[in-house]
């Protein structure tokens, strides 16, 4: 993405109309096949795609709308995992109960289905092991396959790395990690509820996890996403960065995208100690907002954030998918003008700063 200044991508969900949301919930309960629902799904994904290309977004998803959530998609396409036995953050996650295996694609045939109907550039997500491993480790479930959660962890890198390669021969331009648990780890009030004591050891393992699996990777832009979390328009956790900055600095990958449009994050101060060979994703919508930020004031967020990062390294994106699972109850046309005003601000940025 460096051939264009301060370009603008997403991070991955855009939010499901009602009748696809039921659909996938009815795929999920046996009640449609899933042939049945693929066929339905190929004829709404056009539409997700005619939205960000009509918002004007340099790279674009299928707005993740096959998956009932950005890290569920991979226990849906990776044996070894129970549904709905891990009670985790309030809605029933899968649990791994069995050694894991790579069976069938987890993000390519998203992204082949996309590829070849969009001349804009294309970006594949994934779940990264260290929420994997958070979300859908049970200490009564999954302790005979994985005595500890940083084994399952690991067990989930070479099964991403042979998904990294899927994807790009699929036709991606970037693959992303999804990691939210290391930005919810600055506030003590979440560490607290998930008895959490070692914070610099989660910190660590988290960037390991991710380095892992990233370490080596060609022919395909790199990229790592943080955010609060959040549902129904409310974030699950707020605090500046400042605490999981070195972790930052450790972690090999092409671009960090963070939310900075939230109150919640605690302001801009914190870029400047951004690492400073990564381009910065920077969140200039905010998606919990439910008004529709104007151009102008997003142009003011970038050019305040230019003021630790360089122009040329600032790439443009909401501050975090608008609906990471079919749970989430958001608004389609919100998060289209949202993209339209984010785009129309790059726009004036290119032709202000170029």
């Amino acid at each position: 993405m460096s051939d264009v200044l301060f370009p603008t991508t997403v991070i991955g969900s855009l939010p499901r109309l009602a009748w696809l949301r039921d659909l996938i919930l009815d795929r999920k309960d046996g009640k449609i096949s899933e042939r049945d629902a693929d066929e339905r799904l190929d004829q709404a994904i056009p539409l997700a795609i005619a939205l960000q290309e009509r918002a004007g977004l340099d790279e674009i998803t299928d707005g993740e709308w096959r998956r009932e959530s950005y890290v569920k998609v991979f226990a849906e396409r990776v044996r070894g995992f129970q549904k709905d036995l891990n009670p985790s953050g309030g809605i029933p996650y899968p649990a791994a109960v069995s050694p894991l295996e790579y069976y069938r694609p987890i993000a390519a045939e998203e992204v082949r289905f996309v590829r070849g109907r969009t001349d804009r550039r294309v970006k594949a997500t994934l779940p990264s092991p260290y929420i994997i491993g958070r979300r859908m480790w049970h200490p009564d479930y999954s302790r005979s396959a994985y005595p500890t959660r940083e084994k399952l962890m690991r067990a989930c890198v070479p099964i991403l790395r042979r998904e990294i390669e899927a994807v790009k021969d699929a036709g991606a331009d970037t693959v992303q990690l999804d990691e939210p648990w290391l930005s919810v780890l600055v506030d003590p009030k979440f560490r607290k509820k998930e008895g959490i004591e070692d914070t610099h050891y989660e910190m660590d393992l988290c960037a390991d996890m991710v380095n892992e699996t990233l370490d080596g990777v060609t022919g395909i832009d790199t990229a790592m996403h943080l955010c609060h979390a959040h549902f129904d328009h409310r974030h699950g956790s707020e605090g500046p960065y400042d605490l999981i900055l070195p972790a930052l600095a450790r972690i090999r990958v092409g671009m960090i995208c963070m939310e900075y449009a939230t109150p919640v994050a605690g302001g801009l101060h914190s870029l400047a100690h951004f690492p400073p060979g990564t381009r910065l994703g920077l969140g200039c919508v905010d998606h919990c907002e439910r008004r529709v930020e104007t151009p102008d004031e997003i142009v003011t967020r970038v050019e305040e954030a230019m003021k630790y990062v360089g122009r040329e390294r600032i790439v443009l994106h909401p501050d975090c998918g608008f609906a990471p699972s079919v749970q989430n109850p958001m608004d389609l046309d919100e998060a289209y003008l949202k993209l339209k005003a984010m785009c129309a601000a790059a726009s004036r940025l290119r032709a202000k700063h170029a």
